[in-house]
């Protein structure tokens, strides 16, 4: 049996979504045992040049409800990045999670060969939709939660790989 681009994609978003609530709430719990203000956190970067974590989280989101989107060929759910507390956070990757697992492996049929065009930095893209997810969506998701994860354990949050991985 081939491998499908739901079988590709929808359980990994859902792993690292999930293992990345889970490094959250060792953040909140961090926070309030070390008498840490949350904002700090959230607001952490690891340079001057990068997103700070709560954007971090918000990209992980976009990229996976704006691939799973786009390669069920549905309409992506619009969230918008105001999010500035852990609660808050939390319920972003909820949502994402929720929307993720309303999609039905028969709407990734033939999503491999589904045109997906985007518009980054002013210049219109056009791929394949296994290219896309494995040469534009995965990177991407992987380095923000990646980052998200770097941010908190550079910040003392008692986190490891385990928890990055988290369930499979």
């Amino acid at each position: 049996m081939a491998l499908n681009i739901y079988q590709a994609s929808i359980p990994s978003f859902l792993q690292t979504l999930g293992a990345l609530s889970g490094v959250l709430t060792k953040a909140a719990a961090h926070a309030e045992a070390k008498k840490i203000d949350p904002s700090v956190l959230i607001g952490a970067r690891l340079a001057p040049d990068m997103h700070p974590l709560a954007r971090q989280v918000q990209m992980v989101s976009d990229q996976a409800k704006g691939a799973a989107a786009r390669l069920a060929g549905v309409d992506i759910p619009s969230f918008p990045d105001t999010e500035a507390t852990f609660p808050e956070l939390q319920q972003r990757i909820a949502k994402t999670v929720d929307f993720v697992k309303s999609l039905k492996p028969a709407q990734f049929d033939g999503a491999e060969d589904r045109d997906v065009a985007l518009t980054l930095a002013g210049q219109k893209v056009n791929w394949k939709g296994s290219t896309y997810l494995f040469h534009f969506v995965y990177p991407n998701f992987y380095f923000h939660a990646s980052t998200a994860y770097d941010i908190l354990r550079h910040n003392g949050v008692e986190i490891g790989k385990r928890d990055f991985l988290g369930s499979f």
